[in-house]
């Protein structure tokens, strides 16, 4: 009886051997899959992932910085464009005198226009900072700083 008993516990204890022993095969084969075929063990594997993401952070964070200096520099940029085309003059046809604007997203940059008149041509520039100009606009001008500030970028 005793004999029995033993090898039933026996048997027992084999079976258990038996399915710890499977499951811990499914475990090797778990960790050799995220492992790749390196053959390092688990928190060596996890400690090298863990300082690729941190590359990646890094990476991200110099992007990130080297995006914000781009767009300063964008910004700064002629960006808006307009041109307004009239008769300086009652006794002048056919729109020979314009304005142009050329500014950048802050209103900064110049107006030149060209007076056309019968014998003559004058050209004028006039710098603008953040929208205002150390020389009054004319309407025209001024027309012309507003319908470039309206273009689209």
């Amino acid at each position: 009886m005793i004999a029995i008993a033993a090898a039933a516990v026996a048997v027992f204890g084999v079976a258990i051997a038996l399915v710890l022993h499977v499951r811990l095969r499914r475990v090797r084969a778990s960790q050799l899959t995220l492992e790749g075929s390196g053959g390092g063990d688990l928190v060596d594997f996890a400690v090298s992932l863990q300082g690729r993401v941190d590359g990646v952070h890094r990476t991200v964070d110099e992007l990130a910085a080297a995006l914000g200096r781009l767009e300063r520099r964008v910004d700064a940029t002629v960006s808006r464009l307009a041109v307004v085309r009239y008769d300086a003059y009652e006794q002048t046809g056919g729109h020979q005198s314009a304005s142009v604007a050329l500014l950048d997203s802050s209103r900064t940059g110049v107006v030149l226009s060209a007076i056309q008149g019968r014998d003559y041509a004058r050209i004028y520039v006039k710098e603008l900072d953040s929208g205002r100009a150390a020389v009054s606009l004319s309407p025209e001008e001024q027309e012309a700083v507003e319908r470039a500030m309206r273009s689209p970028q």
